[in-house]
């Protein structure tokens, strides 16, 4: 098959080559790949350079969001069948979905409705799980409570402003003003430009999710209520509310919140923002133009 395969941290970066099949374990669906998406920072993460027991297991194929046809059903993988439409998440460890076929665990899969095109499905995963936990897991957020949301030119941030507005919550969305149309289209009271307003000027919050850390999170502790939440993905936030708490996590796979995720997409509550398209020959552009596009970009072999 083809893939775009990254072999060493100072090479060259990614390379559009033969690769072969995916290796399938117990519990696994090989999914022939219609469309995929990434996070800019990925090639960084520990996971793209060595397996779990530590040994390097590059050339590595990166993207971990996938959407596409299930292609064969393993031994021991249930509720999937040769042909099925789904999306969801590769692990972190083992090979993404930059490539024409990805080996998957069945759990970390839902079926994609067929109202929902593969490019959008894509762009769906990752952003949605983590503005899915983010906001009601980790978060707490419930109808009537006022959400700060920075980021929100981001694939995550615009699905959790999307989310917590369907929720029924107050939202203020944050991030540059290139964002602020989009932002406020998708649910957004009120958008904070964090170069020219005042952060400080937004109060008496339940819960801020951050997504873009450093200085922003810093500051963000005091913009709550007491007994406020703040909750970012980006780092251990270093100031605590007063009479209030902190988490900081990572994403984890969930069939269950991809099955509400895709219900909801499919009822048009909400909608993921595909910020640009690559074939998959040109993934090394794709991952260098990520950074500022709004939205997700796609992959497409």
């Amino acid at each position: 098959m083809k893939a775009a395969r990254i072999h060493q941290r100072d090479g060259e970066g990614l390379v559009y080559e033969d690769a072969p099949a995916p290796v399938h374990v117990t519990g696994d669906v090989v999914v022939e790949v219609r469309a995929a998406s990434f996070v800019p920072d990925e090639l960084n993460w520990p996971g793209t350079w060595v397996d779990r027991a530590g040994k390097d297991r590059t050339p590595s194929i990166p993207a971990h969001e996938v959407a596409g046809v299930v292609s064969e059903v393993h031994y021991g993988t249930t509720g999937f069948a040769v042909g099925d439409r789904v999306f969801g998440l590769t692990d972190w460890h083992r090979d993404g979905a930059a490539a024409e076929f990805v080996a998957v665990e069945a759990r970390n899969l839902a079926l994609l409705p067929a109202a929902l095109d593969f490019t959008s499905a894509a762009a769906l995963p990752l952003a949605g799980l983590t503005a899915w936990q983010g906001l009601f897991v980790h978060g707490g957020l419930q109808a009537g409570q006022r959400v700060v949301i920075h980021g929100a030119g981001g694939g995550t941030g615009l699905l959790a402003v999307q989310l917590a507005h369907d929720a029924g919550a107050h939202v203020i969305a944050t991030g540059r003003a290139k964002a602020a149309t989009i932002a406020n289209e998708s649910g957004a009271c009120r958008f904070v430009d964090l170069e020219h307003d005042r952060l400080e000027d937004i109060e008496d919050v339940d819960l801020v999710f951050d997504t873009i850390g450093g200085d922003i999170l810093a500051r963000s502790a005091g913009l709550l209520r007491p007994g406020g939440a703040l909750v970012s993905i980006t780092a251990p936030p270093p100031v605590a509310p007063a009479d209030g708490r902190t988490a900081f996590f990572i994403v984890e796979p969930n069939h269950e919140q991809l099955v509400e995720l895709a219900q909801r997409a499919e009822a048009g509550r909400i909608r993921p923002h595909v910020g640009a398209v690559f074939p998959l020959a040109d993934a090394a552009r794709a991952f260098a133009t990520k950074r500022g596009t709004l939205g997700k970009v796609v992959l497409q072999p």
